[in-house]
């Protein structure tokens, strides 16, 4: 039995990251974005990494897999998880870990919100401990989902003027 002495209680706030973005595109584009490999290798991750591997088997249950490669030519630790929740158009959710050992994981809710073929788009990420937090917010994981989201906006309008095109 461990000693109460060393038990460490974390709250989920603690933990959590909130971020929150508005797009001029109906909810079904972004999550099209999100749902299909060759969207996803065009805008997922920071500017300049892109996704060199991704593989994925968008339904409940299934998984994916994606490496990132720097701009030196350099491929990231591959990452990925299974997918736990879909709503079509207005959530999913899914767990992600780096394939190390021991590594932890975390939980990642996007919410999708439309009013007026705009869509608020919400990233919540709640990692497996405040250090796990902590180490990823100081690793830039905020301006990281942020460049992500600046390409996901890019994509988004490019899919728009296909359709109507």
């Amino acid at each position: 039995m461990s000693n109460p002495s060393e038990q460490v209680a974390e709250s989920t706030a603690d933990r959590e990251v909130v971020i929150t973005r508005v797009f001029d595109a109906p909810a079904r584009l972004l999550f099209e974005a999100y749902g299909k490999p060759e969207h996803i290798q065009r805008w997922f991750g920071p500017r300049g990494w892109p996704v060199t591997l991704c593989e994925m088997d968008f339904r409940v249950g299934g998984r994916y897999r994606f490496a990132m490669t720097g701009p030196d030519g350099t491929r990231g630790t591959p990452f990925g998880g299974e997918y736990l929740e879909i709503e079509p158009d207005r959530k999913i959710v899914y767990d992600n870990a780096f394939e190390t050992p021991g590594a932890e994981r975390m939980i990642v809710t996007i919410t999708f919100e439309e009013d007026a073929g705009r869509t608020t788009l919400t990233v919540t990420t709640l990692f497996g401990s405040v250090a796990m937090r902590n180490a990823h917010m100081g690793a830039g994981y905020e301006q990281g989902v942020g460049s992500g989201l600046d390409q996901l906006a890019d994509l988004v309008a490019a899919m728009q003027e296909e359709e109507s095109s």
